[in-house]
């Protein structure tokens, strides 16, 4: 079993029942055939514009030999799928590891609408990196809610990992210049900040982010390097909309998309890439603490289509 298949079990499921409707007792494609693919894409909240995009390449390729296999034509899906998740020439490379420890401490700076997973994501990734053997250290910059920082202490205190905090109420960006100082001072490897989960039309609140930047370049002058949104796999749409305000208000560099197990609308995952060229570099795929995957963009395309699934 793929690592991704518990992940895209709804999504895969729902796909291929459209699809089998469609393919019974025909022996070559033809238009009904690829509505119907194109009213499954949609289905998976993959996206109008994304789903267009593959059902007209789709078509040019079909046209060239009208009586392409159904087998054959599950094999042009999954190439023009894993084509649209190529969002550079280095993409391949984040299966093998998504952050760059050459830089010494690597500053994540995490950011997400609550309820995302956003803090349970950040904790999930320190174990992750403590039990590959670096150093980390956390900051609790969700100053907003008492919650958010007790959750995160748990964490800390789960992986092995130090963790910066502040009274309730303190200036986030305090927070993250501190974290930042300190994990210089003790040779961390990697610094994961957890800012407050904001709504995406609250500017006041995104314009934060940027203060934030800021305050740890006077620490770092390149920091933070990454700034990893999370994305809630199961809220589809909303997902689309939370990725553009997000990309508006900060230079969004990744993606972690959570909760996908529990969904029929993993395609999100490959709309959003397309759509805004971020690539993905984890997903969630269950409540466990190694149910946050590293994103292989071959083995998710693989889990997701399967031809033994339209028989």
């Amino acid at each position: 079993m793929g690592i991704f298949d518990k992940g895209v079990q709804k999504t895969k499921r729902s796909f291929f029942e459209r699809i089998s409707r469609a393919v019974v007792g025909k022996s070559k494609v033809d238009d009904g055939i690829l509505d119907a693919i194109e009213e499954a894409l949609v289905a998976t909240d993959m996206g109008v514009d994304t789903t267009l995009k593959i059902i007209d390449n789709l078509e040019e390729r079909v046209s060239r030999d009208k009586y392409v296999s159904l087998d054959e034509l599950v094999g042009m899906l999954r190439d023009e799928i894993a084509a649209l998740l190529n969002v550079s020439e280095g993409q391949d490379a984040v299966a093998a590891e998504p952050f760059d420890f050459s830089k010494k401490p690597y500053v994540v700076m995490v950011v997400g609408v609550n309820g995302v997973g956003k803090t349970t994501t950040i904790g999930k990734l320190a174990s992750k990196y403590r039990a590959a053997g670096k150093k980390v250290v956390l900051g609790a910059a969700d100053t907003f809610r008492a919650a958010a920082v007790e959750q995160l202490t748990i964490w800390a205190e789960r992986a092995g990992a130090d963790i910066v905090k502040q009274e309730m109420g303190a200036d986030p960006a305090s927070v993250a210049y501190d974290t930042v100082k300190s994990a210089v001072a003790k040779d961390a490897d990697l610094v994961l900040i957890d800012t407050a989960g904001r709504l995406h039309n609250r500017i006041d609140l995104m314009n934060e982010l940027t203060k934030i930047r800021n305050v740890m370049r006077k620490v770092i002058p390149d920091a933070p390097h990454e700034v990893l949104l999370v994305l809630d796999g199961s809220t589809g749409q909303n997902a689309f909309h939370q990725a553009k305000e997000f990309s508006k208000a900060t230079d969004v560099t990744s993606l972690a998309v959570t909760k996908l197990d529990g969904t029929a609308k993993g395609g999100v995952v490959i709309g959003i890439v397309d759509q805004f060229k971020v690539p993905v570099k984890f997903i969630g795929i269950g409540e466990g603490i190694d149910d946050l995957k590293v994103f292989d963009k071959k083995e998710f395309v693989s889990s997701l289509f399967s031809t033994d699934d339209i028989r």
